[in-house]
């Protein structure tokens, strides 16, 4: 699964990230965009994002709903 480009990404999008202290395990955490902090069009870890909740991650999946 490759992470989804810049492009596909939107405040206010339900998404999977990985936190930084979860890159180990790949443990994904639930949650909805607030900022987008990589400016470039794709990261081949995943585009980096604050979430509402404050958490900061790379997205890994958007949440199809």
């Amino acid at each position: 699964m490759t992470a989804p480009d810049r492009s596909l990404l939107r405040p206010g999008m339900t998404v999977w990230i990985v936190l930084k202290q979860d890159q180990r395990t790949g443990k994904r955490t639930r949650g909805v965009i607030k900022d987008i902090l990589t400016k470039s069009p794709r990261h081949p870890h995943g585009i980096k994002v604050r979430l509402e909740n404050g958490l900061v991650g790379r997205v890994q999946a958007i949440v199809e709903e």
